[in-house]
């Protein structure tokens, strides 16, 4: 949504926390895979996304239909999303959660700030999860 955002003219900023903290982790984000258990999207049953080599082989094949609708992998969409002038910040309490510091984020990250402190620099703003 950033992307397209920034693509409109309109200002955008990221918030990573948790399991979106991996796509700003330099060891996590060239090896992210789609998560099979609990993901409604898949419509895939629980017990069979659970199974050994599902989630390996159901991230190669998104990967092989992204790849094919021009949508890029992680690394380079979040360069793209930088380059738009979006910033990237990292939620402070899940980097102190895995125990991560500012060596361990890529360097589009623009900060690794308390939620209140992003509800602050978007204030007058919509804020979206997805």
């Amino acid at each position: 949504m950033a992307n397209g955002a920034r693509a409109e003219g309109i200002e955008a900023d990221l918030f990573f926390t948790f399991f979106g903290l991996d796509a700003i982790t330099k060891k996590r984000w060239e090896h992210i895979k789609l998560a099979t258990v609990g993901n409604p999207g898949l419509h895939l049953p629980t017990l069979l996304g659970g199974m050994p080599g599902v989630p390996g082989l159901v991230t190669h094949f998104m990967e092989r239909k992204m790849d094919k609708i021009d949508i890029p992998p992680v690394p380079e969409f979040i360069e793209m999303i930088a380059d738009t002038g979006a910033g990237i910040y990292a939620c402070k309490a899940s980097v102190d959660l895995f125990e991560l510091d500012k060596d361990d984020l890529v360097d589009q990250v623009q900060g690794i700030i308390t939620v209140g402190e992003f509800y602050e620099h978007a204030a007058g703003g919509q804020i979206i999860y997805t």
